[in-house]
């Protein structure tokens, strides 16, 4: 039974590697991007709910919307007055750029004072609650994550499969300027695919934010996500949170039954031996462009 509590609490962190390895596979999906920047827009995400919680008092299933929307607002212009300046550029210079947009967000929220340089409390209001199977307890707030982060992945699936906009998106990623001749706005879903990645990282935010702590630094979760996502294979949703729950519960088994210091480097030797055995990942599959 105690290796099933393990279990959960892996599940429950692998989800949160699985939102923000969402957010990577839907800009790369899209635009073939890479964006290192995704666990900086996690952590920005999380000041925003705690802003909205403690400045305006915003119940929190009203920060979680609010949180989306403000964050949505800020990828929408990052694409476009940040990227958008050196699209057609090499692979390198964009990487180099939501590098450098990342290091920007973690700097600007230390400048603020008293916020940027403590480490904020923000709890959920099933901040104490538990679900009981038997000798099996799970706590709430892992059950909403593990909840939303299917739920997420379902409507993003559902996004990419069945409407135009999700066709599109898909277009532009196989040939940007062909779409641009068949009359697809790539500028504007650019943008859209930014804004809606910028929305994901903030729930990862809000809800990971009561189960650990608000701060500066917690964006660097994102160097384990984006492993999540090789694992998966770029170029699938649902392999992003099938990568995040085989990181998430790994580092849960090395932390609980290996001595100190493999819980970190668990995730990396996982992303490894999948890049000798299956480089494309799980779901991901050798793909050729059409030109």
């Amino acid at each position: 039974m105690q290796l099933l509590q393990v279990l959960i609490g892996g599940i429950s962190q692998g989800c949160i590697y699985g939102l923000i390895a969402l957010g990577f596979v839907l800009i790369y999906k899209a635009t073939e991007a890479v964006n290192f920047a995704q666990g900086e827009l996690m952590m920005l995400g999380a000041f925003c709910g705690l802003g909205f919680s403690t400045a305006l008092g915003l119940p929190y299933w009203a920060v979680l919307p609010c949180s989306v929307l403000a964050m949505g607002i800020f990828g929408f212009l990052t694409e476009a007055l940040v990227l958008r300046p050196i699209l057609g550029q090499p692979a390198f210079a964009l990487i180099m750029v939501t590098i450098g947009v990342g290091y920007v967000a973690r700097g600007l929220i230390t400048m603020i004072p008293g916020i940027g340089t403590e480490t904020h409390v923000f709890e959920a209001p099933f901040h104490d609650e538990v679900i009981t199977l038997g000798p099996l307890v799970i706590g709430m707030e892992q059950a909403v994550i593990i909840g939303a982060s299917f739920l997420l992945c379902g409507g993003l699936f559902a996004l990419f499969r069945y409407t135009r906009v999700g066709v599109a998106m898909q277009a532009i990623s196989q040939n940007q300027l062909a779409a641009y001749y068949m009359g697809i706005p790539v500028k504007r879903l650019n943008s859209l695919v930014w804004a809606i990645s910028a929305g994901m990282a903030a729930v990862a935010g809000v809800l990971l934010a009561p189960v650990t702590f608000v701060h500066a630094n917690m964006g660097f979760i994102g160097l384990k996500a984006f492993p999540a996502a090789v694992i998966g294979g770029f170029e699938s949703l649902p392999g992003a949170i099938v990568g995040g729950l085989i990181i998430g519960i790994v580092e849960a088994l090395a932390g609980f039954y290996l001595p100190e210091g493999f819980k970190d480097v668990a995730p990396y030797v996982v992303v490894l031996a999948m890049l000798m055995i299956r480089p494309h990942g799980l779901f991901g599959t050798s793909m050729r462009k059409r030109v």
